[in-house]
Formats: structure tokens, sequence, C-alpha cells
């Protein structure tokens, strides 16, 4: 075969891009920024002045509702109502102060305080928030990978992702430079 044959051989067989390498980058950023200003207005957590609570759920009182490892995202709400499941902090001079309970409403109002019960419990909490104090109420239930989260700030694993993500930036970077010098 002859080195043109060849060639064009390799030409049909290439499916050629739909967009130019310029182009796509700019789409690329385009979705980045997008989906980083849903995560601002949706998802970024209260202590950076977001609308979001995150809790790892640890042990058994919402069983079946949530599982040990289960990450919930709660939202403030206007109101919370009996049913609604909302996560509040066991208040100060109480064993465990300042830890996050995350139960579901059984009564009560928002102004003297909402009782609370895991629905794995037969006695309601001897704690009763106020609407004030409620940090949020259900919005979404990811499960198991509150397990995962917990595991990642482990020495070993903290060490190995950075190991990766080094190996990636270096990589990406003598990349970048071999393009550059073509």
């Amino acid at each position: 075969m002859t080195a043109v044959a060849a060639r064009a051989r390799a030409a049909t067989r290439r499916t050629p891009s739909r967009y130019r390498p310029a182009t796509r980058r700019r789409i690329g950023w385009v979705v980045l920024s997008v989906l980083v200003a849903a995560w601002a207005l949706v998802l970024r957590p209260t202590a950076l002045g977001g609308p979001a609570t995150y809790v790892v759920v640890s042990g058994t009182s919402m069983q079946p509702t949530l599982w040990t490892g289960d990450l919930v995202v709660l939202r403030a709400a206007e109101r919370y109502d009996v049913g609604d499941v909302v996560t509040f902090p066991v208040p100060e001079g109480s064993p465990g102060a300042g830890d996050l309970v995350i139960h579901r409403i059984t009564g009560g109002d928002p102004d003297t305080g909402f009782t609370t019960r895991g629905d794995n419990r037969d006695r309601v909490d001897d704690w009763t928030p106020t609407a004030a104090q409620v940090r949020g109420r259900e919005w979404l239930v990811v499960p198991h990978v509150g397990t995962a989260l917990r595991s990642v700030g482990r020495p070993p694993v903290l060490a190995a992702l950075a190991g990766g993500i080094a190996v990636v930036v270096v990589l990406l970077g003598g990349e970048k430079g071999r393009r550059d010098d073509d």
C-alpha cells in the first residue's frame, strides 16, 4: 500500500469533531458555570451563606426511613409541619450539646417548640426546638454517601487523593506543554 493510500484510509477512519477545540472549551466553561451557579443557589451549605444543611445519619432512631451512613440534605423552610423530618442542634446543657439531631415533628408549634421523635422510637425527645432552632426540612436523601464521605476524612484516603490529584496535574501539565511545543 502506498503512503498516499494509507493516509487516505486513515483519514476516512477518523470521525471529524463537530466543534473546534476552542468552542468545546467554551462550552465546557459554560456548563461548569451553570453547575456552580446551581450549586450556589440550591446546595450551598449554610456555613457559606446558603440554604442547605448536610447531615450524615448516625444511629438507628430514624429507621426504616433513614439509615446510618445516609447523607441528608435539608433546606430551611418558612414553615414546619407535623410529619416533617427536620434537623436541630441538641440544646446547651444537654449531653451532646451542639450535635445535630434529625427526627420527625410529631406535634407542638413553631413558637413554644415542636415535639420530635425518631421513627424507630417509642417516646418523644426531651428537647422541643422552636422554628428558629430548626436548621431545615429533609429535601434530598442520598443513601450510603455519608459513609463514603466519612472515610474520605481518614489520613490514608486523604493522602491517596492528594497523590492522585498531583499525578493528574503533572500529567495534564506535561500534555499541555507538549501540545504548545508542536
